[in-house]
């Protein structure tokens, strides 16, 4: 039996190393980031695109991911990830057709799009309304998620009560995240991003050494392992080929909105976009994130995730082995934190440190994306439109604070990082398509946007909470999927069709600030059609060398190489 393990000296020094340089950079920003509000939200759109990229990946990256890997790969295999997996499509289009856009338009944040592109009183209640939907009741629902992992890693690796994981978390992001603002943020990112990928490789390390796996060769050849390892899923079960497959990759990315994937951008990755130093910059930091999200990033957490499922079969085994965890909460996400119990002192400290980090950089970026909400998007615009500088920040910094109480007090209500992601694809499903055309399409107008919110939230709850105890068939995940889609694209369309468009000065102006133009339209597409190519090429091609299948890994990265040198021409045609 595997029980918790306990921290010795050593370990103590790593995590005290991690804490000092964490409130030290954020000590560091912290003089500039109270000299104005510019600075303190947006970091004074001065960031280089190496660190606006690194930055996206540390933000994305948080403990729950690994969990939702391996419950994934637990589940049905690698192949399940397609579920996030074809947000690359999400990821590229925003990079080469919105990017640009959201630079030009000068805006604070993605709420203050609203006032930019709408006009009227049904502009002012959207911005009002998306501001306090997104910034807070969103925003804790994702942080209660990241939070989750925590717990589970809390209790699984050192026996820790979720309270105290819950005010350990609690103080040291209100900390650093109120002192140092945006630009603490995005320099403390880079920091976390580096522990994270150093403690990843560490519980891979020794997950592979573990008795019971006997080292990576004789993992890749175990059976249950093998039957893992495809990229894409068996046609033989038609319901898992079209709900991990089908599903995402011809409509997920494109019409489902999704915090950090928004079609055509939103949330924290716009927030990074929009504190880059140029319209260069933000392309290029876009694309590194890409690349390091989906093609070198999660492969020390997938082939982790692939040791346990030899050293804990199913749930049975993982329960034996941590019966202090509470039963609900031992769901397939729980054998990530699971495999790091056989980490040794000493490097332990090093785990432990990574797995603050990848918390600490996701809940850092959802607190200050709602401080900027809250602050800049309600506060000023609904509230005290003459609030100074000064009061700005200070709500901000107070908004924190309350979203981080707001966050713990849901995270133990939340049982499985699988079964929330799925829950939140719903809610969001059949608005993607609306973020998308809202650029080029000036029919759309704001009550178009009030719909399609409203709309998929409510049939989501419905299908979700109600539906099952009203005694018709059974419906799949992705079956619900469809219907919240179907039922919310009809609905917003249709408002469009029969409401009156927004004023002409209005779409006038916005169309004049943002300048998307036919050209932009064209080449971005393109460029995002084989920059896509190139990144699943890379991924696949990292995935074949690391499985020792060197002939397709081969074709792979010839592919990689190809397409990369063909985006090249591509990419001059469309910075013209």
């Amino acid at each position: 039996m595997k029980g918790t393990v306990l921290l010795n000296a050593w370990d103590w020094v790593a995590i005290a190393l991690f804490f000092a340089a964490l409130v030290g950079i954020a000590l560091a920003c912290s003089r500039r980031a109270g000299k104005d509000a510019k600075d303190f939200f947006l970091s004074g759109r001065s960031m280089p695109w190496w660190l606006i990229g690194v930055s996206m990946c540390a933000a994305s990256t948080s403990t729950n991911s690994a969990n939702m890997f391996t419950e994934f790969i637990r589940n049905t295999g690698l192949s399940e990830n397609w579920k996030w997996w074809a947000f690359l499509l999400t990821g590229m289009l925003t990079v080469f057709v919105y990017s640009k856009l959201w630079v030009r338009s000068g805006a604070k944040s993605d709420i203050e799009f609203y006032e930019l592109r709408y006009s009227g009183r049904a502009a002012a209640f959207l911005r009002g309304f998306r501001a306090v939907y997104l910034g807070i009741v969103f925003n804790v629902i994702t942080t209660g998620l990241v939070m989750l992992a925590a717990i589970k890693i809390g209790q699984v690796l050192f026996g820790v009560d979720q309270w105290t994981v819950i005010a350990v978390t609690a103080i040291c992001s209100i900390v650093y995240s109120a002192l140092g603002g945006f630009r603490g943020a995005i320099y403390t990112d880079f920091f976390l991003f580096a522990v994270i990928m150093v403690g990843a490789f560490v519980g891979l390390y020794y997950a592979l050494a573990h008795p019971a796996v006997g080292g990576f060769s004789k993992m890749m050849a175990n059976p249950v392992v093998q039957s893992r390892l495809d990229f894409l899923p068996s046609l033989s079960n038609p319901d898992v080929f079209v709900a991990v497959f089908v599903i995402p990759i011809a409509i997920q990315w494109w019409n489902v909105w999704y915090p950090g994937s928004e079609p055509g951008g939103g949330g924290y990755i716009v927030q990074r976009m929009l504190s880059a130093k140029s319209e260069n910059h933000c392309v290029a930091g876009s694309v590194l994130y890409q690349v390091v999200n989906y093609a070198i990033r999660p492969w020390p957490w997938y082939l982790t995730a692939f040791a346990s499922l030899i050293v804990f079969p199913d749930l049975v085994s993982l329960q034996k082995a941590f019966p202090n965890v509470n039963p609900a909460l031992v769901k397939g996400d729980l054998a990530y934190p699971a495999m790091l119990t056989f980490v040794p002192n000493g490097w332990l400290g090093v785990v432990a440190a990574s797995m603050m980090g990848a918390l600490f950089s996701t809940v850092a970026a959802h607190l200050s994306m709602g401080s900027n909400y809250i602050a800049n998007d309600f506060w000023k615009r609904f509230v005290r439109p003459q609030a100074s500088e000064r009061e700005l920040i200070v709500v901000g910094r107070w908004t924190v604070v309350v979203l981080m109480v707001l966050s713990g007090a849901l995270a133990p209500l939340l049982i499985s990082a699988g079964a929330v992601f799925n829950l939140i694809l719903q809610i969001g499903a059949g608005t993607g398509l609306i973020y998308l055309l809202r650029w080029f399409w000036m029919r759309i107008n704001a009550w178009s946007e009030v719909t399609a919110m409203a709309v998929s939230f409510v049939v989501a709850v419905f299908l979700q909470l109600v539906y099952p105890h009203l005694g018709g068939p059974e419906l799949l995940a992705w079956h619900r999927l469809l219907i919240v889609m179907a039922i919310t694209t009809t609905a917003w369309v249709g408002v469009t069709l029969l409401t009156p468009p927004t004023e002409t000065a209005k779409r006038v102006s916005f169309q004049s600030l943002v300048r998307a133009n036919g050209h932009d339209i064209a080449w971005g597409l393109l460029a995002m059609t084989v920059a896509s190519v190139c990144i699943y090429a890379v991924m696949f091609a990292s995935g074949y060398w690391i499985y020792g299948r060197m002939a397709i890994a081969s074709v792979m990265t010839a592919i990689a190489v190809v397409s990369g040198l063909a985006l090249i021409p591509i990419l001059r045609r469309l910075n013209k």
